[in-house]
């Protein structure tokens, strides 16, 4: 048994440890673009007072939250989907969680307010990224939702088969569901 730490990254666990990761990360980016990332300040004739307005995160940079939702909708879909549709979709998620760190850093940069709420944005973006880049390198090794459930080819009778031996093939037919009349 393997105790490097790619080993604990196979089959179920590794498939959720991505899929928690992922939404973590996701909820994350979702929460700090909902929250004030700067004040802007309009000055006012006198006397007026001076207009306070506070930005978002998803003020600042519109199409954040975008990504954030992407990237929970992704986070269940990890499980749902398998072989190239799973690495593609890490793929996606690499380049989302990448797109929104540099969003969250620009916009943090660009405000000069506190860096608080853009860091733990960038935070949350590095996991969607992690999440994609484990997707995209291990996704095959995960299992597949509901692949046991799926339906095998039927078997076609023979159409040499004695009258005997055909009775036998409509009963398996009826056995595994199918219609022997069709």
């Amino acid at each position: 048994m393997s105790t490097a730490p790619h080993g604990r990254l196979r089959g179920r666990s590794g498939l959720a440890a991505a899929a928690l990761l992922c939404a973590a990360g996701a909820a994350l980016v979702l929460l700090a673009a909902g929250r004030t990332w700067a004040v802007r300040v309009e000055d006012r004739p006198a006397p007026l007072p001076d207009a306070h307005t506070a930005l978002t995160g998803g003020d600042l940079v519109a199409w954040l939250p975008s990504l954030g939702w992407a990237a929970l909708a992704a986070a269940a879909a990890l499980p749902a989907v398998r072989g190239h549709a799973r690495r593609g979709l890490g793929g996606l998620l690499v380049v989302a969680g990448a797109a929104m760190v540099l969003a969250a850093g620009v916009a943090g940069l660009r405000t000069g307010g506190a860096p608080g709420w853009p860091a733990l944005g960038s935070v949350g973006a590095v996991a969607v990224a992690v999440a994609g880049g484990l997707a995209l390198t291990r996704g095959g090794d995960w299992p597949a939702m509901g692949a046991r459930y799926e339906r095998r080819a039927a078997a076609r009778p023979r159409a040499d088969a004695t009258p005997a031996g055909r009775e036998h093939l409509l009963w398996e037919a009826l056995d595994r569901g199918e219609d022997p009349t069709t």
